[in-house]
């Protein structure tokens, strides 16, 4: 019988559960939230099948294919979309859509409504979204093997995906190799807590007030490199946060404490691979191929045996593709061969703190760090001093206005006002200036061009940035009296921004204009004889909003969060979040609209 003497030695596949035809196995879930196998003594018939299944415990056994090496390609969907809505290049994608036109079925990992992770497995392709995407945590598979078995005995075709672990145990729990069967697996860096993950998503609650009903990692919005993690909750709004910024992507990179216990000893890695078709994130991809490097994600995939190779030539004709050289794959995929570090905080001290602590402060303990000390400061100070001698060129000009517009203290610790050459700056007697992080004033592409660019916050005006904010050369920024003019920071204007701000303009961050854009609350104290006409109505402009060239933004418009404003259009009404508008004026013209810079 199964019996688990030391944690490193279970990785919780499931499969001696599914495999005992006297129920004598169950599985208790620890105080980390990773589950483990427990004998029932009076139902168990020492029939030792729940070992012969073990993944582990068999693993020299399992390890083995008919290929004497994989053979690998750099890969992407052809459908944008798709791509879009896969963690890396669309391949998993690309391996079901040839199932599913077979009239075969496709399994691997979906969210439950509570957000913990089942594997699942169907011949309707109307999963493949639930379907596609990691999910970075550990998965149910109770009674999954036994779903597997009965398909393939009937002579339906399968697909499987899974972890290393995991469809080794299906290897074992089928004892033999159906023609009728593809397996698939990834590059696998560790699995995660679903215990971390739940308080990791219960913390957006906490913050914002509204539960989560939707989460995606690796979005693409912010490009594949940044490994941004996508939440939506009930209200409707979209949150997102990058691998700087998500302490749940940080703790699991940085400290390594999430992972499962076996993950730190994983008898998987290396070669042969035990699948029919490894998939993963071709990092690296940009010194192999440069011609696939989009940072929208390219697949790593390697065949590792005969049958993987004949069902990937069916595969091709759905992807754009190369083939590179076995050496290439290994040297930004360090996870094909080691397993992951042990834990760079004390794990039993960690997990203790879990059941005590919400994710917020757990994330404050022993993730998140907001002390970067002397040696940290000191790298600060000197990053910024080289990034203000590139952007000023040391013009004198710029200089000066540099030191007139900010103390030494703010320049030291980042949060100033950045001027380049051919800038004209005034700050009149009472504005306000809020600055949090650097707004760079006339950034320019051409070293040599002499476009001025203008800034203007008038009498009690307030100008305020939070994060870096970029402004291109050519563009005039005017704040009038009493007016408020916010950046949510992290975005930028190309060459030409006109932005005149009489009551209040808001831009969201991470928002981008694009050349020669016009913004507006105000009709520069013309008057028209109509009844309810003002001169100034705020523009409120969400995050990840997209103005495309030479569109203009006129007076009491709202344009929700990651809308993108067609070229050339006149936004006269509001925009909803998320969708396309474009004309003259600008009518709404697509919905649901994801979109990376």
């Amino acid at each position: 019988m199964i019996h688990i003497q030391n944690k490193i030695d279970c990785c919780g596949c499931n499969a001696c559960g599914d495999v005992c035809a006297h129920e004598a196995i169950s599985f208790k879930t620890d105080n980390e939230g990773f589950w483990y196998p427990e004998v029932d003594m009076q139902k168990c018939t020492d029939c030792h099948l729940c070992e012969k299944v073990c993944p582990i415990i068999n693993v020299k056994e399992l390890k083995k294919n008919d290929l004497p090496q994989s053979i690998c390609y750099a890969a992407e969907h052809k459908n944008l979309e798709v791509v879009f809505d896969s963690t890396s290049g669309g391949l998993f994608s690309a391996l079901a859509d040839v199932m599913y036109k077979g009239g075969g079925y496709v399994g691997g990992a979906v969210f439950n409504d509570d957000f913990s992770v089942r594997q699942y497995i169907s011949n309707d392709k109307k999963d493949l979204p639930r379907l596609r995407s990691s999910k970075y945590l550990q998965s149910h598979l109770d009674g999954f093997y036994k779903q597997v078995r009965e398909l393939l005995r009937a002579g339906e075709k399968v697909l499987v995906c899974g972890s290393p672990c995991q469809m080794a145990a299906l290897r074992a729990f089928l004892r033999k190799d159906y023609d009728n069967l593809i397996i698939a697996d990834y590059i696998c860096r560790g699995i995660n807590s679903p215990k971390v993950w739940r308080k990791y998503l219960d913390s957006y609650e906490e913050r914002y007030g509204s539960k989560v009903v939707y989460c995606k990692a690796k979005s693409k919005e912010y490009g594949w490199r940044n490994l941004t993690q996508k939440v939506i909750l009930a209200n409707g709004k979209h949150y997102y946060e990058t691998k700087d910024q998500s302490n749940f992507t940080k703790g699991y990179l940085h400290t390594g404490v999430y992972c499962r216990p076996s993950c730190y000893d994983c008898k998987f890695k290396g070669y042969p691979r035990i699948a029919d078709i490894t998939l993963a994130d071709f990092w690296g991809i940009e010194k192999v191929n440069r011609s696939m490097e989009k940072n929208l994600g390219t697949s790593l995939v390697m065949v590792n045996s005969k049958k993987g190779e004949a069902y990937f030539e069916e595969v091709k004709k759905r992807i754009n593709y190369v083939s590179v050289p076995f050496e290439s794959i290994e040297a930004g995929n360090r996870s094909l061969n080691l397993s992951v570090d042990p834990p760079k905080v004390n794990r039993e001290e960690f997990f203790n703190d879990l059941d005590k602590m919400s994710f917020l402060q757990i994330a404050e303990k022993y993730i998140s760090s907001d002390s970067v000390g002397k040696k940290g400061l000191i790298k600060k100070i000197l990053k910024n001093l080289r990034f203000i001698q590139r952007e000023t060129q040391l013009n004198l000009k710029a200089l000066y206005q540099l030191f007139k517009y900010n103390t030494l203290n703010e320049i030291v610790h980042g949060n100033f006002l950045l001027p380049t050459p051919y800038c004209t700056i005034e700050i009149k007697k009472g504005a306000k200036i809020i600055k949090n992080g650097i707004l760079i004033l006339g950034q320019k592409k051409f070293s040599k061009s002499r476009l001025e660019t203008r800034l203007l916050v008038d009498k009690n005006a307030t100008l305020r940035y939070d994060g870096r904010t970029t402004i291109g050369y050519g563009s005039d920024i005017e704040v009038f009296s009493n007016a408020t003019l916010s950046f949510g920071g992290g975005g930028a204007t190309n060459i030409g921004a006109t932005i005149i701000c009489g009551e209040r303009i808001e831009i969201g961050k991470n928002t981008m204009l694009g050349r020669h854009i016009t913004i507006r609350d105000n009709n520069g104290s013309h008057y028209m004889n109509r009844q309810g006409y003002k001169n100034t109505r705020p523009v409120i402009i969400g995050d990840k909003v997209w103005l495309t060239e030479q569109c203009t933004v006129m007076p009491g418009v709202k344009i929700g969060d990651g809308a993108i404003i067609g070229a050339l259009s006149l936004v006269v009404r509001n925009v909803p979040a998320h969708s396309l508008a474009s004309g003259h004026p600008a009518e709404i013209i697509d919905e649901d609209i994801l979109w990376k810079y």
